[in-house]
């Protein structure tokens, strides 16, 4: 039987390989989803603009809010109590930060209440989300920015004077709120200094009626500037006077 096998296997002869099969026509497919379940933002979009907010925050802190005004008006106060390091400069910005969240309390619960919570339930997309959040921020500073200073930058960057305040644009009205937070933060503090710089004089002139010239007017002067800050409720009229002024 084996041999009537082998003999059937060489009367047929191998077989030739198969030719190559036709390529196959394009196939699979490659999708970007922007939006997740019910049309709301994926969690890697909702993630990247995490993000990019946190990496903007420090400038956006420093151009667009009350952060500047206080922070200065503090440090002016510091230095007009003749105290170097105390309050830290951690502590004043600590402080800073916390009342500018209390001042912009009402501009971040609009922004969450028109842009970031529609945006989030996939109600708007992206760029709407931008547009409606920047409409309280600048409300909030052409409130609080000079016409002078708007003219200011506005002749500066050789534009036409716009129609109406809304029609300002951010470029502009960003450095001008700048301009009029440090005037409104420099006019507080001359106010501060007017006290404590007459008692300096007046400490000054005793030790040189005195004639105890080698005695340093400043450290004599010291216990007498606090006491009165403290006397005044120094702290407690500084806070209240900027938070007054965004009223």
């Amino acid at each position: 039987m084996i041999t009537a096998l082998l003999t059937a296997g060489a009367a047929a002869g191998p077989t030739g390989p198969a030719g190559p099969a036709a390529p196959a026509g394009p196939g699979g497919s490659l999708s970007l989803a922007v939006n997740g379940l019910d049309g709301t933002p994926s969690t890697s979009i909702v993630l990247i603009l995490a993000i990019t907010a946190l990496s903007v925050a420090p400038a956006l802190l420093l151009m667009m809010t009350a952060f500047t005004k206080i922070m200065v008006v503090l440090s002016i106060t510091r230095n007009a109590l003749g105290l170097q390091g105390v309050p830290p400069n951690q502590v004043l910005a600590g402080l800073s930060l916390f009342l500018t969240l209390f001042v912009m309390a009402p501009v971040i619960h609009e922004i969450n209440e028109t842009a970031i919570q529609p945006f989030l339930a996939g109600g708007i997309s992206q760029t709407d989300m931008f547009t409606l959040a920047s409409e309280p921020l600048k409300h909030f500073m052409l409130a609080q920015t000079r016409d002078e200073d708007l003219a200011l930058i506005t002749r500066a960057a050789d534009r036409a004077n716009p129609a109406s305040p809304d029609a300002v644009p951010m470029m502009t009205l960003i450095p001008a709120f700048l301009l009029s937070e440090l005037r409104a933060a420099f006019i507080i503090g001359f106010v501060i200094y007017v006290p404590f710089l007459v008692i300096d004089i007046v400490v000054s002139s005793g030790l040189m009626a005195l004639g105890m010239m080698m005695l340093p007017p400043v450290t004599v002067s010291l216990p007498f500037k606090l006491l009165l800050f403290v006397l005044v409720n120094g702290w407690g009229l500084i806070i209240t006077a900027l938070v007054g002024s965004y009223a």
